[in-house]
């Protein structure tokens, strides 16, 4: 389903954002105070708008409210982003997101109304070192301090086990909700599908059972 999305900020971040919400076939409004990162976009996003996002009448003008969800993505300006999160709150905007560059930030951003906190700095280099550290993760995103879904290529030990066999030998919580096989993807395979060599394996598992795949 078509939805609509309005990024504030079009740094290298909220340019990314915008571009790929845009190729995903959403409407998406790309707001920058920035005349020419507003040009610069034009033409891969549904609208762009030249505008100050710390201004609310600015917001009203671009009718915000009537936007499903809204990212803000400023750069290291913390209060242009904290002042842009209350702002769209009091617009009552049904749902925030909002980029940190800290904890702190983030704390903050939580505090004065975003509904979800992105570190893309911090989430990037944790998936560039656990890739660089564990041989066969293929990638990972963290969902949270206990929780993360990973790619991962079976070891020589997993190759031949059934899918079942897997998830029974697990010690913590462990859940395959899809396979990928030559350009084929499984989605939640059944117990007694055998893992192959060349398989890649797509599972939410607390962060002590994908450290146990990586060991077996």
């Amino acid at each position: 389903m078509k939805r609509q999305y309005a990024v504030l900020g079009l740094g290298r971040f909220g340019s990314s954002v915008a571009i790929t919400l845009a190729n995903l076939g959403q409407d998406v409004l790309a707001v920058d105070n920035d005349e020419a990162a507003v040009r610069r976009i034009a033409d891969r996003v549904t609208q762009a708008a030249r505008a100050d996002a710390t201004d609310s009448e600015g917001l009203k003008s671009l009718g915000i409210k009537n936007f499903d969800a809204v990212i803000v993505a400023f750069g290291p300006d913390m209060q242009s982003s904290i002042m842009a999160v209350v702002l769209l709150k009091e617009l009552k905007v049904p749902y925030i997101v909002a980029k940190a560059d800290n904890e702190l930030h983030g704390t903050i951003l939580e505090k004065v109304g975003a509904d979800k906190v992105v570190y893309p700095e911090r989430d990037m280099a944790y998936r560039t070192a656990s890739m660089l550290t564990a041989h066969n993760i293929v990638d990972q995103i963290k969902l949270s301090k206990e929780f993360q879904i990973a790619e991962i290529q079976p070891s020589a030990k997993l190759v031949g086990k059934t899918v079942g066999e897997l998830r029974q030998g697990a010690k913590n919580y462990l859940y395959v909700y899809g396979l990928k096989r030559n350009k084929d993807i499984l989605i939640e395979p059944r117990p007694e599908t055998v893992i192959e060599k060349n398989d890649v394996l797509v599972v939410l598992a607390n962060l002590e059972a994908v450290k146990n795949l990586e060991s077996d």
